[in-house]
């Protein structure tokens, strides 16, 4: 039987509460049978910043996925650091799932970052994109083709929304309204204060204080 899976890829550094809210919503909005987060080794189109470990990242998703329905973790670009990009990943992904309907998720930086990704045009051939707008944060598609202009479909409140027949669509959704990011909260744990582990899964939270993670 076809399914509908979606995989989301990204650091997760640290996981937090606006990603559980991105693969709940999506389950629902999009009809999904799966949903599979897959933290990257290290993002290549990132060379700027070290992540934490990838295992320590792992560790933290599965603790905040442990009792959602539906949804697991990957180790496949884990298992394989020296392949990391995400055309491989989509790759393997197809090859596994042959029969499957396939969506690869990303958030609104990773959109306008998209050009700088391997073999980026062909990422947008491999399955359908869906795209998760942030509150606050800017989007565009002047930096995209025309070709992958009419495969976007609009599903925000704000857009315009219009059908598309043809496979492998962008879809746009705000249907996920939550304003954070794991940058600023490695900054605010780093600073310490009452409110450092605010938007955090609390399991995820005790992790990173017991491994004294982002010290």
């Amino acid at each position: 039987m076809k399914k509908r899976i979606a995989f989301y890829g990204g650091s997760f550094d640290p996981v937090h509460d606006g990603h559980i809210a991105v693969a709940r919503g999506l389950i629902d909005q999009f009809s999904l049978d799966w949903f599979v987060f897959i933290p990257a080794f290290h993002a290549p189109h990132k060379p700027h910043r070290t992540p934490t470990s990838a295992y320590h990242r792992y560790a933290m998703l599965s603790i905040a996925t442990n009792d959602l329905n539906n949804v697991s973790v990957s180790t496949m670009e884990i298992d394989l650091p020296e392949k990391p990009y995400t055309v491989e990943t989509l790759t393997r992904i197809n090859e596994e799932h042959p029969d499957d309907s396939i969506f690869f998720v990303m958030g609104a930086d990773s959109w306008m970052d998209i050009t700088t990704w391997r073999e980026w045009k062909k990422v947008l051939t491999m399955a359908n994109q869906i795209v998760v707008t942030r509150p606050g944060v800017e989007i565009g598609f002047d930096h995209v083709s025309e070709v992958i202009h009419s495969r976007i479909i609009e599903l925000r409140q704000d857009g315009k929304k219009r059908s598309n027949t043809e496979e492998k669509s962008v879809y746009i959704t705000d249907a996920i309204q939550f304003d954070v990011s794991a940058t600023e909260i490695r900054e605010r744990i780093q600073a310490g204060g009452p409110d450092r582990f605010s938007e955090l899964p609390i399991e995820v939270a005790k992790y990173i204080e017991k491994y004294q993670i982002y010290k």
